[in-house]
């Protein structure tokens, strides 16, 4: 009998509103920047148009460690895309989510604990502070996630679609005004669901303008 080998889980960070946007089934992707060796780097020393002008380094290890490459800085993404391990898995992986919660004492249960989470239990009477995201624990995580697809596009090269897939959502309250996308926390609106990604992707310190080469990851919930 051959038996499936498990998922690997790893954790994943998001902001309360994506949060949000992830329970209500509003949020199915989420991008984050190709950084560090994996960013595609030129050597101008190299003719161009040869193969080896753009390199990435794929993957770093003391025995299987490997680098990609292309022609162009498309060609080279493209290579990191289909071979080079994506730090935040590949299709059938799973993502434990982190966010913002707090343990909490029990007055009936002595030495028992409950575990709260900020997005849908915004009080302040539970008599503990609300830890950061970061610090949450594998065990108190609520949503697990598992990867359907993972690719490398230019950040800008988003879509109306998978704009609205990561989260913005459509505002509604002035309807003869047309249809108006926003980020919850972001205040402002606009016509177009991809300018309010960029809204939301300056929000947490990303460079809209820079235009980065990011991970796609596309994403469905599971029971944890």
């Amino acid at each position: 009998m051959t038996i499936s080998p498990q998922p690997k889980e790893r954790p994943i960070l998001f902001s309360a509103p994506m949060v949000r946007a992830i329970l209500e089934g509003r949020k199915t992707v989420t991008r984050r920047a190709v950084k560090g060796f994996q960013i595609p780097t030129e050597d101008t020393a190299i003719p161009v148009g040869d193969r080896q002008r753009w390199s990435a380094i794929g993957q770093r290890d003391p025995r299987y460690g490997f680098c990609v490459f292309g022609s162009t800085e498309a060609e080279c993404a493209k290579e990191l895309e289909e071979y080079a391990p994506c730090p935040y898995g590949k299709p059938g992986d799973r993502l434990w989510v982190r966010e913002a919660w707090a343990e909490i004492s029990v007055a009936q249960a002595p030495g028992e604990s409950w575990v709260v989470y900020r997005e849908c239990d915004n009080r302040t009477d539970y008599g503990g502070p609300w830890k950061p995201s970061i610090h949450m624990r594998r065990r108190d995580s609520r949503i697990l996630l598992e990867i359907t697809d993972v690719r490398v596009e230019r950040l800008q090269d988003i879509s109306e679609e998978q704009a609205k897939a990561e989260g913005v959502r459509l505002y509604t309250d002035h309807a003869e005004l047309g249809d108006w996308w926003h980020v919850e926390g972001i205040e402002t609106y606009s016509a177009d669901p991809r300018k309010s990604f960029e809204l939301l992707w300056s929000s947490v310190g990303g460079d809209w303008q820079a235009n980065p080469w990011v991970w796609v990851v596309e994403f469905k919930r599971v029971t944890p």
